[in-house]
């Protein structure tokens, strides 16, 4: 992750807060965190968890994407999300297919930049 987007966390994190009107202590209310977590995570002197990252999101009704400065819309899933969504549903071998075809654009664009 871009250093710039590292830094967007705690700036987004207060933002979507203030959206939501809620100080730091019913942030840590409704995400069941300690008041000081939320203050050390709006600060960026400390990360939260995955399953913090979660509960944040879900108290806030924004999307992960949104508080990791992936997307400008606090309801927007990224678009490298949108492509791995389904693969899953793909058969082994059609799977197989698409990692192909991943790898070869992958060389096409190493190619065009030496």
């Amino acid at each position: 992750m871009p250093e710039s987007t590292k830094d967007l966390f705690p700036e987004r994190l207060r933002a979507a807060r203030a959206l939501r009107e809620l100080n730091q202590d019913a942030l840590a209310t409704r995400t069941k965190l300690q008041p000081s977590a939320i203050s050390h995570f709006e600060t960026g002197t400390r990360k939260p968890s995955f399953d913090n990252l979660k509960r944040l999101a879900d108290a806030l009704d924004v999307t992960t994407d949104y508080l990791l400065g992936r997307v400008e819309d606090p309801h927007g899933v990224a678009a490298p999300d949108q492509l791995y969504r389904d693969i899953e549903k793909l058969s082994s071998a059609d799977r197989e297919i698409a990692e192909l075809f991943i790898e070869s654009l992958k060389q096409r664009k190493q190619k065009d930049s030496e």
